[in-house]
């Protein structure tokens, strides 16, 4: 019998939150927020309070933050949005230091990967073929337009994997890479464990209920790939 070459990582596929995960786009969603919330006579955020923006659905966020009702949310994420297709949705996004060569290694080592962002699709996809990161991806997932039909991440974690499983891939032993509680909830209520990453925008305790929390890219290359040295330390959640 042929002996069978040994995996290169523990999980049979990868998912990826995108804002604070892969992508730092905090100066665009600033820039954005402060037009839209004075155009509706709100206040806008400060820098360090775009924590309670950045990861949550805008649609969520406008009711939780600034007291919008439903049919206002609607109306802010619709103006929102029309700012960030004047912007081309790439202005101003930064790759965190070394993540895409770690989507690119993973890819590489024939693991298969997707996004599972609660952005818009057509966002997500912009970006990722901005930084030339799609061919590393076998799906892209984002939430719907109005960021209602698709936004919850429990549910754009199932729509990634459904997605892999259609592409044929094995998805016996998922595992979704976030940085805030929502990926954590998110993964939980789909049975798919968490490595949170702490260089996005998150408070300490949203790393609860991960299984592993990572500082840097080098630690979460450990988790995901087992020939990098080291690999299968793991790292306190």
């Amino acid at each position: 019998m042929p002996t069978r070459s040994p995996s290169p990582s523990p999980w049979t596929c990868v998912l990826w939150d995108v804002d604070g995960t892969i992508v730092d786009a905090s100066d665009g969603i600033l820039r954005r927020l402060t037009i839209t919330l004075d155009h509706f006579g709100k206040r806008p955020p400060t820098r360090a309070e775009l924590v309670h923006w950045i990861g949550p659905p805008m649609y969520e966020s406008f009711q939780v933050n600034v007291g919008m009702t439903p049919a206002e949310a609607t109306e802010a994420v619709a103006f929102y949005r029309v700012l960030g297709k004047a912007d081309g949705y790439t202005t101003g996004a930064r790759l965190f230091d070394g993540v895409a060569d770690l989507i690119r290694d993973i890819a590489a080592a024939g693991v298969a990967q997707s996004t599972a962002s609660s952005k818009p699709e057509v966002q997500v996809v912009a970006l990722m073929d901005h930084f030339d990161l799609s061919t590393s991806l076998t799906a892209i997932v984002g939430a719907t337009p109005d960021e209602k039909t698709l936004s919850a991440k429990s549910d754009i974690v199932a729509e990634a994997l459904r997605r892999l499983e259609a592409a044929g891939v094995e998805t016996s032993r998922p595992v979704l890479i976030g940085d805030r509680h929502h990926d954590v909830e998110g993964g939980a209520a789909q049975g798919v464990p968490v490595i949170f990453v702490r260089w996005g925008f998150s408070w300490p305790h949203e790393a609860d209920g991960a299984q592993a929390a990572v500082d840097d890219v080098a630690q979460l290359r450990a988790l995901l790939l087992f020939d990098h040295p080291g690999a299968g330390a793991g790292a306190d959640a």
